[in-house]
């Protein structure tokens, strides 16, 4: 209720299209003795409709994560706070409790292979985004550098910095053969929305952050209200029109779960953060 909380009053949930992405073998070694099981990155999306286009996954080097079991046995990775809101949503065996496999940052996890729902690459992996936060989302940010100019601008950062890539264990073949790839067609601005956008205005670094959140407005809100898929299955449909089922699927196909968060930080009165959970109503 409003009158319990300290700061956030008014503030609702925000449903997101939490996206399994599947670790693949080796393991990192903080997670080496997770090995035969099912572990997935999992990342928070308001554009489940944008998958087709992943080329990799962000992870903040410096950002803090676990490894927790989720109550149908897998094993989920994301930030300690996405965890203990997904505890009161029915991701784990009790309400408010995490079975913590592993505690590692995003530099354990540099250079991991993952195979991603509707990606056209078999095989994309974990590269450092210096921008990630820990207190939005689950800190695992899937990346879509067609339709995202923060994608865009931070995969051309990897690409032409050697030296960022040496840094954190990054070898080309991880980075340089992934060119973004066109799903959506916007009117004005081609089926590479967030290239012709970060091309136009001239941005060349992840670190333009003022002027990559007008990019960003741009893309983001023609690309939803007048794009037009171009992948098999979907092509013309409206992307507006097709969210839903895409997400639908993504669902029914154990490739996705809802995930709801709070629209921005919620403390109580106590002092403690709020989450978003799951009731029995009657």
């Amino acid at each position: 209720m409003d009158h319990d909380r300290q700061t956030g009053e008014g503030v609702g949930p925000q449903e997101y299209t939490l996206i399994k992405m599947k670790l693949l073998e080796p393991f990192p070694a903080k997670l080496s003795h997770l090995a035969g099981e099912s572990v997935f990155l999992v990342a928070a999306t308001l554009r489940p409709e944008t998958m087709f286009g992943q080329t990799n996954c962000w992870l903040g080097p410096d950002v803090r994560y676990v490894a927790f079991r989720t109550a149908c046995g897998s094993v989920f990775v994301c930030t300690a706070r996405a965890a203990r809101n997904m505890s009161y949503q029915g991701f784990t065996t009790a309400d408010g409790h995490v079975d913590k496999l592993a505690q590692l940052t995003g530099v354990d996890l540099m250079g991991a292979a993952l195979s991603a729902p509707l990606c056209s690459f078999p095989v994309i992996y974990t590269l450092p985004m210096l921008t990630v936060k820990e207190d939005k989302g689950t800190g695992v940010v899937t990346s879509v550098p067609s339709d995202s100019p923060d994608d865009i601008a931070a995969l051309r950062d990897l690409k032409r910095k050697s030296a960022l890539r040496e840094k954190y264990g990054i070898t080309d073949a991880m980075v340089l053969p992934f060119e973004p790839v066109p799903i959506i067609e916007v009117p004005g601005l081609g089926p590479l929305a967030a290239v012709t956008v970060l091309d136009e205005m001239g941005i060349s670094s992840q670190n333009e952050r003022d002027r990559l959140a007008l990019a960003k407005e741009r893309v983001y809100l023609k690309g939803f209200y007048e794009g037009v898929m171009l992948v098999a299955g979907y092509e013309g449909c409206r992307v507006q029109d097709v969210k839903k089922v895409i997400q639908g699927k993504l669902i029914s196909d154990g490739h996705a779960v809802l995930y709801m968060e709070p629209e921005r930080q919620v403390m109580s009165r106590s002092g403690d953060e709020c989450v978003v959970a799951l009731c029995d109503q009657w």
